[in-house]
C-alpha cells in the first residue's frame, strides 16, 4: 500500500486549494455532521467552537425582512436560522454533499434554504443582491484569494449591508492541531504565510488550510470596500468543555482561537 506523504506548510494556488478542499468536504461531510451537528443545531447559529450564539450576540442586528446569504453553509444551519427569524437567506457551499445535507435538515426541519454550489471567488449573483452577508467558519479559513473572495462580497451585498464573518485567529496557526497542554508551544513562525497541505501519494493537495495574519485580514478587508466596524475574539466560556480539534477549554484559557471580523460596505454601518 502506497503511503501518503506527511503534511508540510508550502506555497499552494486558489484553484489548487479549492480542488482539494472541495474534495475533503464531500468525503468528510457525513462525519462532520454526525459529530457537530448537534452542537452546530439543525436551525442554529454559531459561530465559533467556543459557542457563540447568534440568537445571543445578534451581530447581524434585526434580520427579519433582509435578504442575507450565507458563504460558505454547510449544512446551512445558520442560513435556517435567519428564515426562522423571518429574513430571506440563502446558502451557497462549495461541497456538494454538505448541501445534501442541508437538503436533508430541510426535510427534518420543515425550514428549506434555497442553496447553491459553487464558490465564494465568483459568487453567481447579481450586483447588491443582499443585505447583510454572514459566514461562520466557512469558506474562508480554506481560500487562499482571500482579496477576490472579499470583493464579491463587497460587490453582492448592497451599499450600507453588513458582512460578518469568522475564521481561525491567525494566532492559532502557530500551535499545532491539539487541545491539549501538549500543544501550548510554538510550532511555526507567525510570519510564515505558506498554507498547511496534506497530499496524496503523488504529491496532490487534497486538503489545504492557508495562513492569512491578522495585517492581511485586514489589508484585503479595506482594499475590498469593507469597513471593519469591529473584530471578536471570543474568550473560552468557563463550563464549556467540548474539545473540536484545536480548540478546547486547556489551550482556550490562553489563545484565541476565533477571530470575527464585523464589517459594512462602502464605509456605512447597517
Amino acid at each position: 500500500m502506497t503511503q501518503r506523504p506527511p503534511a508540510q506548510f508550502r506555497p499552494v494556488g486558489d484553484a489548487d486549494a479549492q480542488r482539494a478542499n472541495r474534495g475533503d468536504w464531500d468525503r468528510e461531510a457525513d462525519e462532520y455532521q454526525r459529530e457537530h451537528g448537534e452542537f452546530l443545531g439543525d436551525a442554529g447559529f454559531i459561530w465559533s467552537p467556543e459557542g457563540l450564539d447568534e440568537a445571543d450576540m445578534r451581530l447581524l442586528g434585526d434580520v427579519e425582512g433582509r435578504r442575507v446569504l450565507e458563504i460558505g453553509c454547510g449544512a446551512a444551519q445558520c442560513a435556517r436560522w435567519l428564515r426562522s427569524q423571518g429574513a430571506t437567506a440563502i446558502g451557497l457551499d462549495l461541497s456538494f454533499r454538505q448541501l445534501q445535507h442541508s437538503r436533508r435538515l430541510d426535510e427534518q426541519t420543515s425550514l428549506a434554504v434555497p442553496v447553491t454550489c459553487a464558490t465564494a471567488t465568483a459568487l453567481p449573483f447579481a450586483d447588491h443582491t443582499f443585505d447583510l452577508g454572514c459566514s461562520a467558519f466557512g469558506a474562508l479559513p480554506f481560500l487562499v484569494d482571500i482579496d477576490t473572495a472579499l470583493r464579491e462580497v463587497a460587490r453582492v451585498v448592497r451599499p450600507g449591508g453588513r458582512f460578518v464573518f469568522s475564521v481561525v485567529h491567525p494566532v492559532r496557526q502557530l500551535f499545532p492541531d491539539d487541545a491539549s497542554e501538549s500543544g501550548l508551544r510554538v510550532t511555526r513562525s507567525y510570519f510564515d504565510t505558506s498554507a498547511y497541505v496534506e497530499a496524496d501519494a503523488d504529491g496532490v493537495a487534497t486538503y489545504v488550510e492557508p495562513h492569512h495574519t491578522l495585517g492581511a485580514w485586514v489589508a484585503a478587508i479595506t482594499a475590498a470596500g469593507l469597513r471593519i466596524d469591529a473584530l471578536i475574539e471570543p474568550e473560552w466560556p468557563a463550563g464549556h468543555t467540548r474539545v473540536w480539534g484545536g480548540w478546547g477549554p486547556v489551550r482556550g484559557a490562553y489563545l484565541p482561537g476565533t477571530a470575527i471580523f464585523s464589517t459594512s460596505v462602502d464605509g456605512v454601518a447597517a
